[in-house]
């Protein structure tokens, strides 16, 4: 910092708080620290005595840290996300629609090696609404290199985006209901609600609803028939553990499904499996996920619809993180769960 003149401080980074005094009225910051000063200003300042202040020189090379954040916060982004209003060194990013958030994890963490610089972000593969807080960047210094910015823009633009949103595109979904306890009637079913409002929240459209005994060879045909109509996801609940009654991973098989992934290391859920008939996603849910809030079908149901092509590791990695404390009331996704890092 340096000593100047008021009157030569115009366009200069103020260095400290400026305190006002109005005897029994008021005692407070008039100007703040970071203040680009304005000619404006001038009176102001000499009617409080100050007629020298602390400054920051700005120079070719500088930036003032909401001018730093605001270049920033705008290099990083990519589609599917608005820059909100930078101040005190901090600008962050909105959402621009509900869609699948994805961060470049290992960029994140090479931008934050730089010094004077914090980015930070919501987790991963989130599901955002239109104006959620996303992500943010905070400028630590009042002025700050101009080249660290520059460095990290380049690097961004070399490898892509470090956050970005994917839209979310409903899919025509078949649901097969197994079980021959519900088939014969013995008892009411309770898993086509639940799924039902899970998929009305996406915007998805149940176009095929079939109730059937656990029979493989039925299921199997289900979900061949359910191809042929058009369903761009097909879920067939129950019948997933390896009692000798269920038979839904073996007719998802049956079907020509590759399974990606039958039991995954998630609890609840664990049963879960995940096939792909061609590029047509299946899913098999066990009966945690009629039960529990949120399982491993509410945490990849996004990234089916946002046009991901889950692959085993992307559910291995989901094991950190991947245990439910089942609490009383649930706070999803205000929580641990299916949060990798």
């Amino acid at each position: 910092m340096k000593v100047l003149p008021v009157e030569k401080a115009i366009g200069q980074v103020l260095g400290q708080d400026l305190t006002k005094i109005i005897p029994g009225e008021f005692k407070g910051p008039a100007f703040r620290k970071g203040r680009i000063i304005k000619e404006e200003d001038i009176p102001h300042l000499l009617q409080m005595g100050k007629e020298n202040v602390f400054v920051y020189e700005l120079d070719e090379n500088s930036l003032h840290e909401n001018d730093a954040a605001r270049i920033l916060a705008a290099g990083i982004a990519g589609e599917g996300m608005a820059l909100g209003e930078a101040k005190e060194g901090r600008a962050n990013l909105l959402a621009v629609e509900k869609g699948l958030l994805k961060v470049d994890v290992n960029g994140l963490y090479a931008a934050n090696r730089q010094q004077e610089i914090a980015i930070s972000s919501i987790h991963n593969n989130s599901v955002v609404n239109a104006g959620d807080l996303s992500a943010a960047v905070k400028i630590i210094p009042l002025v700050v290199e101009k080249k660290k910015i520059e460095d990290i823009i380049r690097q961004v633009k070399e490898n892509g985006p470090l956050v970005s949103v994917k839209p979310l595109k409903p899919l025509a979904t078949s649901l097969i209901i197994t079980g021959n306890e519900v088939y014969h009637g013995r008892i009411a079913d309770r898993f086509a609600p639940v799924i039902e409002a899970k998929m009305q929240k996406f915007d998805c459209e149940i176009i095929s609803k079939e109730y059937l005994p656990d029979d493989s060879i039925k299921i199997s045909d289900a979900i061949k028939k359910a191809r042929d109509a058009g369903a761009g996801l097909i879920l067939v609940t129950g019948g997933m553990a390896v009692d000798p009654d269920d038979s839904t991973p073996a007719a998802i098989l049956a079907a020509g499904g590759q399974a990606v992934s039958y039991g995954v290391p998630l609890m609840p859920g664990a049963m879960f499996m995940l096939a792909y008939l061609d590029d047509l996603p299946i899913m098999g849910l066990p009966g945690g996920a009629m039960y529990y809030k949120t399982t491993v079908f509410d945490l990849l149901l996004p990234r089916i619809l946002a046009g991901e092509r889950v692959q085993k590791e992307d559910i291995v990695v989901l094991s950190h993180g991947g245990l439910c404390l089942t609490c009383s009331v649930c706070t999803y996704p205000k929580c641990h769960f299916g949060k990798s890092i």
